[in-house]
């Protein structure tokens, strides 16, 4: 890929996705794959006057060996130089890039049940951590390629070619053109004016069937809003969170969805696809789920904490979008989130809150803002979707029709 395309893109992360301030600290969160794209980042968000860039590094396959060969007392430790760590982004509120290449199966043969319960005990130490930084400073998760994941979704082609052919699908679903900018800023006010348009319809609750199964309805909060495209922080500051992106979400209420949803894409979660499963809600909780592989991970994620197995969000995505029309199976929740309509389980947004600004996270979760360690998108959407929006005035009105808007 050219040098002057992976510059504007490594651009359009700094700019329009974290869109780092004068003086602001800039932590990426980054694998071994493109070392020389992860350069050009840095040198974007110097340009765009940071102060200070930190690169962390990861490698699944040092993940695998931490999880195998270390003790659970080890591996459920925060310890006090990590807690600093932690204190130090309270402080100086960074902008975050996370930067995704990893093979969708890195983490396959992990022992499961050993990393769940070191993720509950170390997550419980983070959690204030993070609550402290809710809201409050910009972060955005984008793509490059990695070889493995390149070759999961090209087998027939070399891995150069693979490569090749995944940069091309990043940078076509990032808008990367001649004019990427402006390509965000008309993308942003689509999704900006849909979002409106679903918040004035005052919806109470939605119905969500399918071909495949799917009868699910779900109850919305009273005292929210649609949110889609770009995020403002408390302090004011818009950011893209995440490269692509093609949804209209909400967080819906928490102990109020029923009936089952059938899954129409796999899940990479920690490092593992989950295929082929299904999720059955009574009283707003998954009490029921199977899985044709990997179901035991499926299991162990709604049971990291009481939150988890309860929903954080619904988001609404055309079949159309470029995502979907594209034809390609990312193996990513990045991608294949934004390809189809989507649930996620675990923590709600706050944001989605009308005046959350104003108010605590506690205040949120008590209108039914859902609480958890996890936030895991999983994808429902397909060409047979239709979904029904029961109003709070009594109508009922159609909000996707084969998989599209209705409107």
């Amino acid at each position: 890929m050219k040098k002057t395309i992976l510059k504007e893109y490594a651009k359009l992360i700094v700019q329009v996705g974290a869109n780092v301030q004068k003086g602001q600290d800039v932590v990426i969160n980054a694998g071994l794959d493109q070392p020389e794209f992860i350069k050009m980042l840095v040198e974007e968000a110097y340009k765009a006057g940071a102060r200070h860039v930190q690169v962390n590094w990861s490698y699944l396959p040092l993940k695998k060996l931490d999880v195998r060969y270390q003790s659970m007392e080890t591996l459920s430790t925060v310890n006090d130089w990590e807690k600093a760590k932690w204190q130090h982004m309270v402080d100086r509120l960074p902008a975050m890039i996370h930067i995704i290449s990893d093979d969708p199966d890195g983490l396959k043969g992990m022992n499961v049940a050993k990393f769940a319960k070191a993720s509950q005990a170390t997550r419980k130490v983070v959690k204030p951590y993070r609550d402290q930084m809710e809201n409050k400073y910009q972060w955005t998760i984008a793509a490059v390629p990695g070889e493995a994941w390149a070759k999961k979704m090209f087998p027939s082609v070399s891995k150069r070619q693979a490569v090749e052919k995944l940069w091309e699908a990043i940078l076509y679903t990032a808008r990367v053109t001649d004019d990427s900018v402006g390509a965000w800023q008309e993308h942003n006010a689509d999704l900006i004016d849909r979002c409106k348009r679903l918040t004035e319809l005052g919806i109470q609750s939605l119905h969500i069937t399918a071909d495949n199964g799917t009868d699910f309805t779900v109850e919305l909060i009273e005292d929210s809003h649609w949110c889609g495209g770009g995020d403002t922080t408390i302090g004011g500051v818009f950011f893209n969170p995440n490269m692509p992106t093609e949804e209209c979400f909400i967080s819906p209420m928490k102990g109020k969805a029923e009936g089952i949803v059938y899954a129409t894409k796999p899940l990479s979660y920690q490092g593992q696809l989950i295929e082929n499963f299904s999720i059955r809600f009574h009283e707003g909780k998954a009490v029921e789920v199977h899985a044709e592989k990997n179901e035991e991970a499926l299991k162990a994620m709604i049971a990291m904490d009481e939150g988890a197995a309860y929903l954080g969000e619904v988001a609404l995505v055309p079949q159309s979008s470029p995502i979907s029309a594209s034809g390609l199976l990312f193996y990513n929740t990045l991608f294949d989130e934004n390809a189809a309509c989507h649930l996620a389980l675990g923590a709600g947004f706050a944001d989605t809150i009308n005046g959350y600004q104003e108010k605590s996270l506690d205040d949120c979760r008590a209108l039914g803002i859902n609480e958890s360690m996890i936030h895991t998108d999983f994808m429902i959407g397909c060409d047979s979707m239709a979904i029904d929006a029961a109003c709070r005035d009594g109508r009922v009105v159609p909000i996707f029709r084969q998989g599209n808007w209705a409107f």
